[in-house]
């Protein structure tokens, strides 16, 4: 039988997409959304209203190799 992961081990969502988004590369629509399980409208709502508004981070975006556009926080 596995253990039970504490909650203080356990990240949040928010805390998975955030730091997803301080890597180099950053992380596309569809590495976050696997990650989260969201659907695409999820994840781009969060970018905007908790990433930009409720934080106040500097959401960055460059399109990539293959245009998939890649997200970052500046």
């Amino acid at each position: 039988m596995k253990k039970p992961i504490s909650k203080a081990k356990r990240l949040s969502k928010k805390d998975q997409l955030l730091g997803m988004l301080r890597r180099k590369n950053g992380a596309s629509i569809a590495e976050m959304m696997k990650a989260t399980g969201w659907q695409e409208h999820t994840v781009r709502g969060f970018l905007s209203a908790t990433i930009r508004k409720k934080l106040g981070l500097n959401l960055c975006s460059d399109e990539a190799t293959g245009s998939k556009r890649r997200y970052h926080v500046a």
